[in-house]
């Protein structure tokens, strides 16, 4: 099952996508958040290449494990892109996962602003490779 995982931000919005059997997470680009809400071509054409089979959207919680209305804002927006794509909408906890993407950027080398756009789909592919680690396990233990 090919799962595309979207990080919705204000201005951009970063993708990574699953391979087809669901295993591994791999970033594929980062858009800016009106072509995707707007289903623009770029964003057309990522679904059209993957296919994916379900969305899975980053939920930005506190650290207390609380949604803030920042939470609320990414729903709304997640559930209309679900609804145009027609794709089943998971969601996740997406919390750190910028951080641990800077991280690894920070390791290679990057600066701030080679990082800037790329932490986004650095961070979708984080909170998906965990889901599908999560997914995974509950198949094993059911």
């Amino acid at each position: 099952m090919r799962v595309l995982a979207l990080d919705i931000g204000e201005v951009r919005i970063g993708i990574a996508v699953s391979d087809p059997s669901g295993r591994v997470a791999s970033p594929i680009t980062v858009l800016p958040a009106m072509e995707v809400e707007a289903f623009a071509a770029p964003f057309r054409r990522i679904l059209e290449d993957w296919e994916p089979e379900v969305l899975l959207c980053g939920l930005p919680k506190t650290l207390g494990g609380e949604e803030g209305p920042q939470a609320a804002r990414v729903r709304k927006v997640a559930q209309a892109i679900a609804q145009r794509t027609e794709l089943p909408l998971e969601f996740t906890d997406e919390r750190l996962s910028s951080q641990e993407a800077k991280r690894s950027l920070r390791e290679k080398g990057l600066t701030e602003r080679q990082m800037r756009g790329k932490v986004d789909m650095i961070a979708a592919s984080i909170f998906l490779q965990t889901w599908l680690d999560e997914q995974a396990s509950n198949a094993q233990e059911g």
